[in-house]
């Protein structure tokens, strides 16, 4: 494992500690030669479907591409990187359930939303807006709408 700091190829593990959903190992090391610290997370290689996008191209699932475009929408807002963690985690536990070879990037994409509907409005809007390729402000405002009124319901089953 290179350093990050000093680019020496040679470190020590100073401490493992298994994540809290035990999928990943968290390990940290130290670089033998500039003697500063970094973390690193080992996770097992789940072979996932292909992707197939709106332009019908196909590539690779993309963990770190999915948690970029929600931590994007989360920006300036009170949600933990745990959490976003959490939205990528069962989004790919979804993708492994369907035992599909290949899965449309819309069902990628309406599960983010579905999971951000549930964590933070601003932040579903956010991505809705960039997802769903609003053209103008009628787009925008018709998805808040939708928003409210699904608050009321909740507010109502709650009352």
């Amino acid at each position: 494992m290179k350093c990050p700091y000093c680019h020496h190829m040679e470190n020590r593990v100073i401490d493992s500690r298994i994540g809290k959903d035990g999928n990943a190992i968290r390990r940290r090391r130290e670089c033998l030669s500039c003697k500063r610290r970094f973390t690193t997370h080992e996770r097992i290689e789940e072979i996932m479907p292909m992707v197939i996008k709106k332009d019908g191209s196909r590539e690779r699932f993309d963990r770190d591409r999915v948690l970029t475009g929600i931590q994007k929408a989360c920006q300036k807002r009170p949600i933990s990187a745990e959490e976003m963690d959490g939205v990528v985690q069962r989004v790919e536990e979804l993708l492994r359930g369907k035992g599909e070879k290949e899965i449309s990037s819309s069902v990628i994409g309406e599960q983010v939303m579905k999971e951000l509907h549930g964590l933070d409005e601003v932040a579903y809007v956010r991505f809705a807006s960039v997802y769903r390729s609003f053209r103008d402000i009628t787009d925008f405002m018709c998805e808040v709408k939708e928003l409210i009124v699904s608050r009321e319901k909740d507010g109502d089953r709650k009352s």
